[in-house]
């Protein structure tokens, strides 16, 4: 029997709006306010401070990367890549996670001897500096609200600044506390208490974009609910070869094989891969190439 491919590379790709503007905007102000606590932290001599000056600090560049990444993915394919640079946005998911990784052993080894040698700490200063923090981080997370379930690094860069806006509650307690109590250990364990919610974070992050480098099932496909789709068209008996991998933070690609009654013709099948096409645009698919085959093809009898 004659195999047929079908090649489908739909329109309907998921949208990102104002991404660009929300990456800017987001690494102007978390620059700025990088530079803020850098010149307090070191002046008063705040480990809080200067840890969550790196934290941002690579908050920072992982929004810059990230900008450049989505940048790159609208560049046109080529012979050479042929899916263009999409993937870019995959890579930096990961990378970022690594160098989180880094930032948060820095933290803890720095947090562990100060916590041994505690220095009397200005609490009222750190405290305004770190309530700046939290206008600057709820602000900026709310850029990347809209889209946050759409993109692994949009999602990423909005969870990273709601946890930077909540360490940066933590140290303005952390201050008061200081400026009440002379409690000056305080500042060592708010630092490794960042460092535990940034690992937190970053452990999901780097979970999620390896998987997502190794082509794995992205977690939003349901691999058991598209055999599901397939079967409950007409003509389709069976459904096998099922490969599923991103193409990008926010976009997937499938390849199938489906075998069909042996009474359907040819505009039957085009009718059956119609109809498939528009159900996986419905779950997450963008990008999908089909082959039919027929139930009496011996191919299919043997599972060649």
């Amino acid at each position: 029997m004659e195999h047929n491919h079908s090649h489908h590379d739909h329109s309907h790709s998921i949208v990102l709006t104002n991404v660009n503007s929300s990456f800017v905007i987001g690494i102007v102000l978390n620059f700025l306010f990088v530079v803020i606590e850098v010149v307090v932290g070191l002046s008063v001599k705040s480990l809080s401070l200067l840890s969550d000056a790196g934290h941002n600090l690579v908050d920072v560049g992982s929004l810059a990367l990230s900008l450049l990444a989505f940048r790159l993915m609208k560049v046109k394919s080529n012979p050479r890549y042929t899916y263009g640079y999409r993937k870019t946005t995959i890579l930096v998911a990961l990378f970022n996670g690594a160098v989180l990784l880094i930032s948060i052993g820095a933290i803890i080894y720095e947090a562990l001897h100060r916590f041994n040698n505690p220095e009397p700490l200005p609490g009222k200063t750190i405290a305004i500096v770190a309530g700046i923090g939290i206008a600057i981080n709820f602000i900026t997370a709310l850029l990347f609200f809209k889209n946050k379930e759409n993109d692994l690094n949009i999602k990423s860069a909005y969870l990273h600044l709601m946890a930077d806006a909540a360490v940066s509650a933590g140290i303005v307690v952390g201050g008061i506390v200081m400026m009440y109590t002379n409690w000056f250990w305080i500042d060592p364990v708010i630092s490794i208490v960042i460092a535990l919610v940034i690992l937190g974070s970053t452990w999901k992050l780097l979970k999620d974009s390896l998987r997502l480098s190794l082509d794995g099932v992205p977690k939003n496909i349901d691999l058991e609910k598209i055999k599901t789709e397939a079967l409950k068209i007409a003509g389709i008996k069976n459904i096998h070869h099922i490969h599923v991998w991103a193409l990008s933070t926010s976009e997937n690609a499938m390849t199938v094989h489906l075998v069909l009654d042996t009474t359907i013709d040819k505009k039957g099948v085009k009718a059956v891969k119609d109809e498939l096409k528009h159900r996986l645009l419905h779950m997450n698919i963008q990008h999908m190439t089909i082959e039919t085959e027929f139930a009496d093809d011996p191919c299919v009898v043997t599972n060649c």
